[in-house]
Order: C-alpha cells, then structure tokens, then sequence
C-alpha cells in the first residue's frame, strides 16, 4: 500500500489547506460511544486517536471541538468552525463532506416492546408504525429517505422519545441500544440490523485533491496497519468493527 506521508513540500501544503489556521480542529461526536467517550475537555476513542494521528503525521496541534450529536458535527464542518469531521457517509452530507473509505463499520437496529409483533425491520414500515430516532443521526438520514409507510419521530435521543411518547419503535446503534434492551427487559431487540453505518474521515469539498488523497491513503495504512482495530479495543470496542480496505488497496503495493 502507498505510504500515506508525502515529501516535506507537500506535508507542508497539505496543512495549510487542512488546517489554514495552524491547528487541526477535528469535530468529535460524543454521542456515538462507539467512535467517542469521555468529555469535551478529555475525549477519547478511535476518532480521537484519528485525529491525532492525522496532526501528528502533519505536524500540527489538534483542537478537539466536541459534541453531543451527529448534525450538531456535521453543521461544524459545514460551517467552517471544524477542519475535519468523522460522521457517517450518507447523500444528505457528501454535497459538502468529502469522505474518505470508512475506517468502522456499525449497525442500525430497532428495538420493540417484548410483545411487539414486529420481528425483522422489513415489517417496521408499516401505516401506523412510529419510529424513534436521534435527530440528524446517520440512522435518521437512512430512514428519512427510504420509509414508505411508518412515521419517524424525532428528538434528542431516539429511546427517550420513543419511552416518552409511547412509540411502536426505537431505531439506534446496534451497541448502546443492545445496552439500553438489557437495561430494560420489557423490550427486545430486532436482531437482523436494518442498515450498515459507514464510518468515515471528512472534510469540506473544497480542500485540494491532495488533501483528500493524503486522508484517504493514510485511513488504509492505519486500517491495514492494526492501528484502528488497537484503539477499539483501548475503548472496549470490538476490534471487528474495522472496515475492509478500500477496493483495490488489497493488492497495491
């Protein structure tokens, strides 16, 4: 695979149009325990340790700008206040995020009252059929543009509004909502998930195709290498939650 450091000259470009300012902000996700943890002055997990590799390989400082959703970091990125972000590839967000390949790969699933006779997410869409969901979410976006029938309601989180509001089901993470069903028995889980999040590094559109290239290679060194896999399981995540490589990288040399 191609060595995702460039000569001095172009490391030295590269930062610049990264990181016009002199340090990489990178936009973290508190709300995704799978990709974060910790809190805004100590966040940790693998999008952290991305980060930091991507400044450390640039040599610049990393300022992590934390928050507690998805749109809430995208709208960072969007917005110019972050220079780089880690969300999930979806249409809604490539018209202003160029992304890299996804670096971990997780599932939406739904959860449903124990006597619920929904059992496989192709029975969810359904007339009558209320969904929870995390406003802006990945799972959202998925939902927004191919339910046909059933109804998505919004809010801060998904299982709260679906708990306060009586609905037939809550959509998620497959992690934390596996956490929130053992919490509590009177629910169950839909096993078969109901869509694959592609996690993947982004930044505006309008960095240089070097920019991204760079990203890009040095996501697939760090994919190849064992270094995401290491730092999931530093965060007490599965360490198969790592992506495949990029197509084609299998055999580059």
């Amino acid at each position: 695979m191609t060595s995702a450091t460039p000569d001095h000259a172009d490391i030295t470009d590269i930062a610049r149009d990264l990181a016009p300012t002199g340090v990489l902000r990178a936009s973290i996700n508190l709300g995704n325990p799978v990709l974060a943890r910790g809190t805004a002055d100590s966040p940790g997990g693998v999008t952290v340790d991305l980060a930091r590799e991507i400044g450390a390989r640039l040599g610049l400082p990393v300022e992590y700008v934390c928050f507690d959703a998805a749109r809430k970091s995208y709208e960072a990125m969007a917005t110019g206040r972050a220079d780089l972000c880690f969300l999930a590839v979806e249409p809604a967000r490539e018209a202003e995020v160029a992304f890299t390949a996804p670096y971990v790969v997780i599932e939406g699933v739904y959860a449903v009252p124990a006597a619920s006779d929904l059992t496989a997410p192709g029975d969810v869409d359904r007339d009558g059929v209320r969904i929870g969901v995390k406003a802006g979410s990945a799972y959202d976006l998925y939902l927004t543009r191919t339910l046909r029938h059933a109804t998505l309601v919004r809010g801060e989180e998904g299982v709260d509004v679906f708990r306060a509001e009586g609905l037939e089901v809550a959509a998620g993470i497959r992690q934390p909502m596996t956490a929130f069903v053992t919490a509590h028995p009177e629910l169950r889980l839909i096993e078969e998930r109901f869509m694959e999040i592609r996690q993947a590094v982004g930044t505006t559109k309008a960095r240089r195709p070097s920019t991204v290239r760079f990203l890009t290679e040095l996501v697939e060194e760090l994919k190849a290498d064992g270094s995401v896999a290491a730092s999931l399981r530093r965060s007490h995540q599965s360490a198969g939650l790592v992506a495949p490589p990029r197509a084609g990288d299998a055999t580059r040399s």
